[in-house]
């Protein structure tokens, strides 16, 4: 777990430099808030289509060969997007990078196979706390990288900076990490089925993909308006909203590397969920509602508390609904409700900004995740009286 925790940081970290910083981009391109929402999305609308067919050419070939190729073609994107000189190329550079964006999948994957359903939650907690890290330590970097003010701000150099850890990541799954499918798991691969037939199969995935969809609509809202936003009501550049978004993933990083392992135990994969989606909706709240960027931070603190919880522990009780052989597609697929969302969030949000508000998004994130509780509570009802383990093993025979 300790080299892959490593490649996530590196990975991840090339991707976080340039969160703050393509809404800048696409302002210094004179786009308007409705278009530079869906600059953002574009890239999860090619992440929603790649990434469940990485996760089953992961199955398939296992789990590093496609590790390497995605950060590849992710340094490719970001080199793109150094030389960008129009929205147009904005477009065709995010888009790549979520195409290549199975990187995730994979990685969650590979989590899952060297992890017993025992400690799952923790070791897919160790995951998402090593893409905190590099949300948490990225935008800041970005933003420093890039400078404050809007006129002068440099998008080349974190552009570049990107692409040199994306290959650096490649080359660290190369040199240090081994492969998680033995040879025998992956001559036993058995075509994964399309992904509507893995949530009709498994009405439990259905239900936590739909949970997860309604809970990431507030973090992608929250992703793609907060630039502009920030911006809008207190007249602040990319240096600055570097610094909130660190604020916001130190705490999710720290509910995931210490928070996770002491509650999961002790509560459950299941009520952490609840903790998360609770955290969510209370945090787009208090941010919508905030007077002073002073008092954002105790919002985005609980954003970054929902985060660290609600992540690991639903992602940990997806993979309960995945067999060996099927486990990056069953990931996959429970991501394509994230994705779909991170879709969905940035089209809507922007058009939400400019005619009903600035803070208008974010109270309409609140409401949307707030309705996780009701599919969080047909998973569980789907289960009856059995343990998430043991709904695995008899729905997959009957699948």
């Amino acid at each position: 777990m300790g080299a892959l925790f490593i490649v996530c940081v590196v990975d991840v970290l090339g991707f976080g430099i340039l969160i703050p910083l393509i809404p800048y981009m696409a302002m210094r391109f004179g786009a308007s808030p409705a278009l530079i929402t869906p600059i953002l999305g574009v890239y999860s609308l090619f992440q929603l289509i790649g990434a469940p067919i990485w996760g089953s050419l992961s199955d398939r070939f296992g789990r590093r060969p496609i590790l390497i190729t995605s950060m590849l073609g992710a340094a490719a994107s970001y080199l793109l997007l150094a030389w960008a000189s129009n929205i147009a190329t904005l477009f065709v550079a995010r888009a790549l990078a979520g195409f290549m964006a199975g990187n995730i999948a994979a990685a969650m994957a590979y989590a899952a196979d060297i992890s017993t359903p025992a400690n799952r939650a923790r070791s897919l907690g160790t995951v998402g706390a090593a893409i905190g890290v590099g949300f948490m330590l990225g935008p800041a970097i970005g933003g420093a990288l890039a400078g404050e003010q809007l006129q002068s701000a440099d998008f080349m150099r974190p552009a570049l900076c990107s692409a040199g850890l994306s290959v650096l990541a490649a080359l660290l799954v190369f040199f240090r990490l081994r492969e998680s499918r033995g040879p025998h798991q992956v001559a036993a691969h058995e075509a994964a089925r399309s992904r509507l037939a893995l949530l009709r199969a498994r009405p439990v995935l259905r239900w936590l993909t739909v949970a997860a969809m309604l809970v990431t609509f507030s973090q992608s809202t929250l992703d793609s308006t907060f630039a502009i936003w920030a911006m809008d009501r207190y007249a602040v550049g990319p240096r600055t909203v570097g610094l909130a978004m660190l604020a916001l993933a130190v705490v999710a990083v720290l509910m995931q590397t210490v928070g996770v392992r002491r509650l999961a135990p002790r509560l459950g994969e299941y009520r952490l969920a609840w903790i998360g989606i609770a955290c969510w909706v209370c945090g787009m709240f208090a941010v919508a509602l905030s007077s002073s960027l002073l008092l954002v931070l105790p919002g985005l603190a609980l954003c970054g508390l929902a985060a660290g919880s609600f992540t690991p522990g639903a992602a940990a009780l997806a993979s309960h609904q995945a067999d060996a052989h099927n486990r990056g597609a069953v990931i996959g697929t429970y991501q394509l409700g994230t994705s779909l969302a991170r879709v969905l969030a940035p089209f809507l949000s922007g058009a939400v900004f400019e005619h009903f508000g600035v803070g208008a998004p974010y109270l309409l994130g609140g409401m949307v995740t707030l309705q996780a509780a009701w599919c969080m509570l047909a998973a569980r009802r789907r289960l009856g009286g059995r343990s998430w383990t043991d709904a695995v093993s008899n729905e997959n025979r009957s699948a």
